[in-house]
């Protein structure tokens, strides 16, 4: 995206749970009741996965998204020469210290009864790069110039058969758990993860997207190889950041529709690409060519679904970002490239599209699997109030369990980093003290319209996020109060008492309302549940009018 800035590399997000990796290939029509809810807090997580999961587990996370990095497990990573003798496919050839942390997190969350999503992500280790990166290239840059397909395949294999659910590594004696929930690579239509992202004149000719296509037909064949297929895994790809430029340039954000476009070789008529133009970006170049593009990419056609970070970041979830820049000018159009949430319909779109030119008839489901808003402070460069990010939240969560295919709802951040850190999505203070937005987060609440007249009723969305976790610790059934307070003071009482039938703790009903006043949710975490903690906790509070 044209202001998006590198963000600390997390390796995880969260998804609600109760419903096995199987269950969740169902119909993209039950996203509506079913949508996974995905949390990345990767520091946290990774240097302290006992208390980080204890912490998400409070809040109702049921699968965390973890950014399983290459050159943090590769030997030699910051050389330019590959370790003699070195079998990149087998998992006890990289030293045991670089699977340490996530090894352990897939121990803990599976005692938690927490899935774990893996994006096997770069940076590359360096001999696994390519040559020509401009003169003082360095860091996270000069790592994914160029990534290698092949080497990274054989990375793959190595963590399918790592994590395969009976890999036992050297000194234990028990294997390790599966991991069945995969994505390929982060964020590749960004420089800061794929290099160059474009070449030739001025840039202006998208790379990065070949580079990708490799990518992930290497990822898809090495999961394939080692059990991981989609009749038992779920596999993503994409995971593409929601703005970008025109110009590509070496380290720039491509739009992500051009990037998709491009990934699938066509034009921006989609019109397939032929000749020069697609010889340029590893495209065919005939016919004939064209007709095998869809048996030698599969899993453009096959995979479990796309997943976006559809994020807006510092605007409202309903508005999408416009041509001019970000609510810099009310009422124009939205850029027709970008994917934030408001788009994200568009963006389906654009899939059928893509699947119909080579004759497919897949409909890919679309997953969230980075969101957030910036809030200010801490943020010092862009960001809401951290009382107005907390109603987003509530609103941008409402509207994606709306969208019968998008079937997750994801948070970017646990805790945000101390100044002069920036992108702070999280959900608690450098300091640790919890935003307006803790609270939201674990028991969303929303009301499309707040007010109405007299006797008529209004919608109230919302959910118990750690609800599901609570009836599978207890085995009772679990139900929230709705209360009420008259005017702007005074009693609460409970107006409803609303069963949570729904898998993932959430309900959507009408009511009346007595007067005007105010509107939260309440519920209490189950007495001496050994995983779950904290009395009784609340929503925030929404004002209602009655007239």
């Amino acid at each position: 995206m044209s202001s998006y800035v590198p963000r600390i590399r997390s390796h995880l997000p969260i998804a609600a749970l109760l419903l096995s990796v199987a269950a969740i290939h169902a119909a993209p029509a039950a996203a509506s009741t079913t949508q996974v809810s995905v949390f990345q807090a990767d520091p946290q997580v990774l240097s302290n996965p006992t208390g980080t999961l204890q912490t998400l587990r409070d809040l109702g996370v049921g699968m965390v998204r973890v950014n399983l990095t290459w050159n943090q497990i590769a030997p030699s990573a910051n050389s330019t020469h590959r370790p003699a003798g070195f079998d990149a496919t087998n998992p006890g050839a990289y030293p045991a210290g670089g699977w340490a942390p996530y090894d352990a997190v897939v121990r803990v969350a599976t005692a938690d009864h927490i899935a774990v999503d893996f994006t096997i992500n770069g940076p590359a280790p360096l001999w696994a790069t390519g040559s020509g990166a401009p003169k003082g290239t360095t860091g996270y840059f000069r790592a994914d110039w160029e990534p290698s397909a092949k080497e990274y395949g054989y990375f793959v294999k190595a963590v399918g058969t790592r994590y395969s659910g009976s890999y036992k590594p050297a000194g234990s004696a028990t294997a390790l758990p599966r991991v069945s929930f995969w994505s390929i690579w982060n964020e590749p239509n960004y420089g800061y993860d794929i290099a160059p992202q474009g070449t030739g004149r001025n840039q202006s000719t998208p790379n990065s997207p070949h580079i990708y296509r490799g990518l992930l037909d290497a990822a898809w064949g090495s999961l394939n190889a080692t059990g991981h297929s989609t009749r038992t895994d779920k596999i993503l790809f994409g995971e593409v950041t929601p703005h970008g430029n025109n110009t590509f340039g070496v380290f720039a954000n491509m739009k992500p529709l051009i990037f998709l476009r491009s990934l699938y070789c066509v034009d921006s008529s989609y019109r397939e690409l032929r000749g020069s133009a697609a010889r340029a970006q590893g495209c065919p170049t005939t016919a004939a060519g064209s007709r095998s593009f869809r048996k030698q990419n599969p899993a453009l056609f096959s995979a479990s679904a796309f997943a976006a970070h559809p994020y807006e970041e510092a605007s409202p979830p309903n508005e999408p970002t416009h041509l001019c820049g970000k609510n810099l000018c009310a009422g124009a159009p939205a850029d027709p490239d970008f994917v934030d949430l408001p788009e994200v319909p568009r963006l389906e779109r654009t899939l059928d599209r893509l699947n119909g030119i080579y004759g497919s008839h897949t409909h890919l489901p679309v997953w969230s699997t980075e969101y957030g808003f910036r809030t200010r402070p801490p943020d010092p460069h862009e960001g809401v109030s951290q009382a107005n990010a907390a109603i987003y939240m509530n609103e941008a969560e409402y509207l994606s369990y709306k969208q019968s295919r998008l079937f997750s709802y994801s948070q970017y951040g646990l805790i945000d980093q101390p100044p002069p850190a920036y992108f702070d999505t999280g959900l608690l203070n450098p300091n640790g003290s919890p935003k307006p937005g803790y609270g939201a987060y674990r028991m969303p609440l929303w009301l499309p319209s707040t007010s109405t007249r007299k006797g008529r009723k209004l919608e109230v969305w919302g959910g118990v996020r750690p609800a599901a976790l609570a009836k599978l610790d207890t085995g009772k059934a679990q139900s929230v109060l709705v209360q009420f307070e008259a005017g702007s003071k005074g009693a609460w009482t409970t107006i409803a008492t609303v069963p949570l039938t729904n898998a993932r703790g959430y309900f959507d009903i009408h009511l009346a309302f007595p007067s005007s006043g105010s509107v939260r949710l309440a519920w209490t975490y189950p007495t001496g549940d050994p995983l779950l903690s904290g009395g009784t906790v609340f929503s925030r509070t929404q004002k209602i009018t009655v007239k």
